[in-house]
């Protein structure tokens, strides 16, 4: 097998040939200068030469495009960042055969969307006996006691019931991320959580979503951030692995 390069350009027809596909919106009606106007963006992106494929009023003054076009741009593997999975992918056997060896009693978790987040699936994939992929959520687990409280959760009420249940950890999901308003939830929850908590004492405090960077852990004051397709047997791993391992670093930024 030849050695995969370090350095890259997208395909499309054939190797090589910088060949991309890309969608958006203008706000302008429909018409032969509105398809102009994005081809011209199309052509300050970098897509040269950039053909119109699709277009299509999206109401009387917005206008949806699709376009295709080459682009010179490089990507260099070598300079690719990515976050990798810390801990063993274990059973739900393991699971629980760890939480009752280490912990000797329920592992206590509560989820919700938080903020006008009403967008439950992905919470509940994680928590829901039939869980995702193939996989039962935390409800399945016999030593996992699971607590949802569903949607648009509002973060003091959200800490009232992580005081109120002793949670062991709190699992939040943000789907909606208009104006960065995931960002700016799980940033107020964490703040929260410090707040009402006694240093070293705080949950562990997991977000995910599929628009969060799986390395902003630190900047949002969160112990773990999950992405799109992450399973509850990753969820749950990582649950065992963080609460019944060495004591872990309680997180102090904003």
């Amino acid at each position: 097998m030849s050695e995969q390069p370090t350095v890259i350009r997208p395909y499309g027809d054939m190797t090589g040939d910088g060949m991309v596909q890309v969608s958006f919106t203008l706000p302008v009606p429909h018409d032969k200068r509105a398809e102009g106007a994005a081809l011209q963006l199309a052509g300050k992106m970098g897509l040269s030469p950039a053909l119109l494929v699709h277009a299509k009023a999206m109401g009387p003054s917005h206008t949806f495009f699709v376009v295709y076009g080459s682009v010179t741009h490089l990507v260099d593997l070598s300079q690719v960042q990515v976050v990798e999975r810390d801990f063993p992918l274990l059973s739900a056997k393991e699971v629980n055969a760890a939480i009752k060896k280490k912990l000797r009693r329920p592992l206590v978790v509560v989820g919700a969307c938080i903020g006008t987040d009403a967008h439950t699936v992905g919470i509940d994939a994680i928590l829901n006996i039939k869980g995702f992929a193939g996989e039962k959520g935390l409800e399945y687990y016999s030593e996992i006691h699971v607590v949802n409280l569903g949607a648009q959760v509002l973060v003091p009420y959200l800490v009232e019931r992580a005081r109120e249940e002793k949670a062991d950890a709190v699992l939040v999901s943000q789907v909606v991320t208009q104006r960065d308003a995931h960002i700016h939830n799980v940033t107020q929850m964490s703040a929260a959580f410090r707040e009402a908590y006694p240093a070293g004492k705080v949950p562990l405090l997991i977000a995910g979503g599929p628009r969060f960077e799986e390395g902003s852990a630190d900047a949002l004051g969160v112990d773990r951030i999950f992405g799109r397709g992450t399973t509850p047997g990753e969820v749950a791993s990582y649950l065992v692995h963080a609460l019944t391992g060495p004591a872990r670093t309680e997180r102090t930024s904003a």
